[in-house]
């Protein structure tokens, strides 16, 4: 079993409420939030502009709610490997990590499949 490593963003109340409401829609159930929030990482960072995105989410404010997760080691790696990318094309932003953490979930969360009838 892979070792893993605590962390926590912040989010806006209303984007937390969409991301719990998403995770129960997708059949994780809040047990899986982690994984939920792991598979959004990995896709962001298959995304050739992600520092684009993760220099997007730093705009973002109103972060009050605090959503703490586990992530795979691994993935730690991959993440902090990702903020030096990000930060040699933005050097000032500010809390990387965590404006990563919230790019993946926003694009998650925008990349859903929408119904006939949610358009």
């Amino acid at each position: 079993m892979q070792n893993k490593v605590m962390t926590s963003i912040k989010l806006q109340k209303k984007l937390h409420h969409k991301l719990q409401q998403q995770i129960i829609e997708d059949g994780y159930g809040m047990r899986g939030k982690s994984k939920w929030i792991i598979e959004s990482i990995e896709s962001l960072l298959e995304i050739t502009d992600y520092p684009t995105l993760v220099e997007i989410a730093e705009d973002m404010d109103q972060l009050s709610d605090m959503v703490s997760i586990r992530l795979p080691e691994t993935l730690m790696r991959r993440i902090e490997k990702a903020v030096v990318h990000v930060r040699q094309q933005y050097p000032t932003i500010e809390g990387v990590k965590s404006n990563l953490i919230r790019a993946s979930i926003i694009q998650r969360l925008l990349r859903q499949p929408t119904s006939v009838t949610e358009v």
